[in-house]
């Protein structure tokens, strides 16, 4: 795996949800368009400021994680799953950059070493 294609990649996403975060930070905040006398123009610009904190906050929590993703990268462990050691697949990677667990144990399917297998029937 490329490791500074991938650092480049992720620098690359963080930059541009620092920009998105900005901005909607910056609509929430009404600084180029300020709040409406009208109470009916209000309402509909309260439900705007509320799908703006969900962007705000889906971008702030990616940040995160591509944070996480990077001092992963530089200490040698971005392509360890956090959960079970194991190498985390590369097409994972690449469809979630900033993923600390391989395929099995995002699912959930992975058991506990020394677990029983589940019963059937």
């Amino acid at each position: 795996m490329d490791t500074q294609a991938v650092r480049t990649r992720l620098l690359m996403r963080r930059e541009e949800l620092q920009t998105r975060a900005s901005r909607a930070s910056a609509d929430l905040r009404h600084e180029s368009d300020p709040l409406s006398a009208d109470f009916a123009e209000q309402v509909t610009q309260r439900e705007s400021d509320d799908v703006l904190g969900a962007i705000s906050e889906s971008a702030q929590q990616e940040l995160r994680l591509l944070q996480a993703a990077l001092r992963r990268l530089e200490e040698g462990r971005y392509t360890t799953c956090a959960v079970c050691g194991e190498a985390i697949e590369e097409e994972r990677l690449q469809a979630v950059p900033y993923t600390d667990r391989c395929r099995t144990c995002a699912e959930g399917t992975r058991r506990p070493p020394g677990s029983a297998p589940p019963r059937k029937g």
